[in-house]
């Protein structure tokens, strides 16, 4: 299974942090937020990382060149329209890879191993997103999940919280063969479609009750980072 971290964007919401130097590169817990996720997904089996870069996307190149000799293998791909589009660009600048097994996470999420671990080994056939239930009223930037036994039933920042029973984690897992890169074609050449987030994908596949809920077992830490003040809420339990 190949690994796609979407770290394309600025991260405007971490200024003054990502001026001068992309978001996946801000440190958290002394390690810069990308050396976090490529430790998790080496512990969780993958054998490659693909990493979608944009922004100073040459500093992100150097950072993957100092990594030791023996680290999990990546290879670093350019999204030309990180600027003008949204988080689905950087899907689709790897879109060659959606035809086979992979892990799909955003570049600004920092994880406990085990986390990736259980999303790896639990996925089911086809497409399986990770969600965290709600314990409380959602934040402002959560991307939100309704599940429905073990099934996604709607994936939007915008359901109600009538609707709205988890948090998604950003973690996309995909067996060979998913539908998952047909969904994309037909998100992002939709209106506006390369204006949509990613999980839009993951939206138009629940339609047809194509996606999987994985909930994260308890104890297992995360954290998105968007805010400089997120930086601090991790526990880092891997330092």
């Amino acid at each position: 299974m190949k690994a796609i971290l979407l770290a394309a964007g600025q991260g405007s919401r971490l200024l003054p942090l990502t001026l001068e130097r992309p978001k996946c590169l801000v440190p958290v817990g002394g390690r810069a937020i990308l050396d976090h996720q490529l430790d998790a997904c080496a512990a969780a089996g993958v054998e490659e990382a693909v990493v979608i870069g944009g922004y100073r996307i040459a500093q992100i190149a150097a950072h993957l060149a100092a990594r030791p000799s023996d680290a999990l293998p990546v290879r670093l791909v350019l999204n030309p329209f990180w600027a003008v589009a949204s988080s689905i660009g950087s899907v689709w600048a790897a879109r060659d890879l959606l035809g086979d097994a992979f892990l799909l996470m955003n570049g600004d999420t920092v994880f406990d191993p085990d986390a990736l671990r259980f999303a790896a080994a639990h996925a089911g056939a086809g497409v399986s997103l990770l969600v965290d239930p709600l314990d409380g009223p959602a934040e402002p930037d959560d991307m939100l999940v309704t599940v429905a036994g073990s099934r996604v039933t709607a994936v939007a920042k915008t359901l109600g919280p009538a609707l709205a029973s988890h948090r998604s984690l950003g973690v996309v897992v995909a067996r060979a063969g998913s539908g998952y890169a047909a969904a994309l074609e037909a998100v992002i050449g939709g209106p506006e479609g390369i204006h949509a987030f990613h999980h839009a994908i993951l939206d138009r596949l629940a339609r047809d009750d194509a996606v999987a809920a994985l909930a994260l077992p308890s104890g297992l830490a995360w954290q998105e980072v968007d805010r400089p003040e997120d930086i601090a809420r991790w526990p880092d339990p891997i330092a």
